[in-house]
């Protein structure tokens, strides 16, 4: 016989089916409020089930290790970083014309060790469009930006729309270096070679050049004006940052080449690329400040060694350098770091490797360990200093629209601020 069901087993039931029912909806909402306040990257990682990609844009115009360490700072943020590179067409309608050509400045970021990949003709200010297209076709996680403001020519901000969208992060910008700052440097170095250009460039270097005068040994500035000088202050930290951290192999073929690598540009790239193409591991000599000022004169080098050292580190071919290498390679310098092979450029501002029997490569030119390299550039540092030079008018205006841009932006937010 069926069991009778009384009625309080009916209630029970009731009850029990209530507690199921309630338990369901507080897990369901548990679940919801988990997927819409979890972290971004969490849940991105486990839809995609692949890497965090980053993109992060700029002109890298006269690139320098600031440049390189905002892109370092990127790439960890995620698991690959993408970077896209301002058109020449899009940094003349916005600041003003470039030092460096577009075919020059892809060489230099495409050789930066933290970079995946790279988008030329990025445009200077992310539209819809453009943000879109990263979303949808580059899988792009996350957009990238320093803490300085990128202003437009309106005042307003470059990357609202992805602040908006929720999209992007943050780094700190490097201190103690600017491209402004640089160009500065170069000014000084022009204006102690000839007193006939210093009107014509006066005006340009007051724009560019300010703060602490650069003193010569006898304590005297040495321009007779205040001028901006390195204010980089090196640590190890920032070294080992910008280091592989590893050393040659047992039987590794090193290579060795040495230079001053002032004003790192598109010419010292190529031939580091070719250079590392004969070995398993390319060592790199930095010669000092003195070194340099003793060749090439007092203002010289326009980069501190620190800071020549860091761009040099943040280069994919290169594996380690030596800070304040010696002019003259020796046997014992060979010997030490098990030097295979030394290599020259033979586009320089200086030929000693011409003077194999009695200059600085007597040694490895005597043990047949000597080899010049045809560089595929024909730039120097003076090439660069000659490109600012030669436009001063241009980037006097340029220097104004920016200072006016980031006038108007300051402004409105302080208006903002205040209401």
């Amino acid at each position: 016989m069926a069991p009778l069901v009384t009625s309080g087993g009916n209630s029970h039931y009731s009850n029990l089916m209530a507690r199921w029912l309630i338990g369901g909806v507080v897990i369901g909402v548990s679940a919801l409020g988990f997927y819409f306040t979890c972290p971004l990257q969490v849940w991105r990682r486990r839809k995609k089930n692949g890497p965090i990609r980053v993109y992060m844009d700029g002109c890298f115009d006269m690139m320098h290790y600031g440049h390189c360490n905002a892109l370092r700072q990127a790439r960890a943020l995620g698991d690959q970083l993408v970077v896209g590179i301002v058109s020449d067409a899009e940094i003349i309608a916005n600041k003003g014309p470039p030092v460096t050509p577009l075919d020059e400045r892809m060489i230099m970021v495409s050789a930066v060790k933290w970079v995946d990949e790279v988008i030329t003709d990025a445009p200077y200010a992310i539209t819809e469009d453009f943000m879109k297209k990263l979303f949808d076709e580059y899988n792009i996680d996350y957009i990238i930006h320093g803490d300085d403001p990128c202003i437009l020519p309106d005042g307003t901000d470059a990357y609202a729309l992805a602040k908006k969208a929720g999209r992007y992060k943050q780094i700190k910008r490097t201190e103690g270096v600017s491209s402004t700052d640089i160009v500065g440097r170069m000014l000084l170095c022009v204006r102690e070679r000839s007193t006939s250009d210093n009107h014509n460039h006066s005006s340009l270097q007051r724009q560019f050049s300010h703060g602490h005068g650069q003193k010569s040994e006898d304590g005297v500035t040495a321009t007779g004006t205040s001028t901006r000088i390195s204010h980089f202050l090196p640590t190890s930290r920032r070294i080992v940052q910008f280091s592989n951290g590893k050393g040659p192999g047992p039987d590794a073929r090193i290579v060795y080449i040495d230079g001053a690598f002032d004003l790192f540009h598109a010419g010292h790239v190529e031939i580091l690329r070719i250079a590392r193409s004969f070995g398993d591991f390319l060592l790199v000599g930095i010669h000092t400040d003195q070194t340099v000022s003793s060749k090439r004169g007092l203002h010289r080098p326009i980069m501190k060694l620190h800071e020549r050292s860091l761009s040099v580190l943040a280069c994919r071919y290169v594996d380690e350098v030596i800070i304040g290498a010696p002019a003259v390679v020796s046997k014992d310098m060979i010997t030490t770091f098990d030097i295979s092979l030394v290599v020259h450029g033979i586009v320089a501002e200086d030929n000693d490797y011409e003077r194999g029997g009695d200059g600085p490569y007597a040694v490895p030119f005597s043990m047949g360990i000597l080899k010049t390299l045809d560089s595929p550039l024909d730039i120097t540092t003076s090439t660069i200093i000659k490109r600012i030079v030669s436009n001063h008018e241009a980037y006097q205006k340029r220097q104004e629209k920016k200072s006016e841009s980031e006038k108007r932006y300051y402004e409105d937010k302080t208006f903002v601020t205040g209401d």
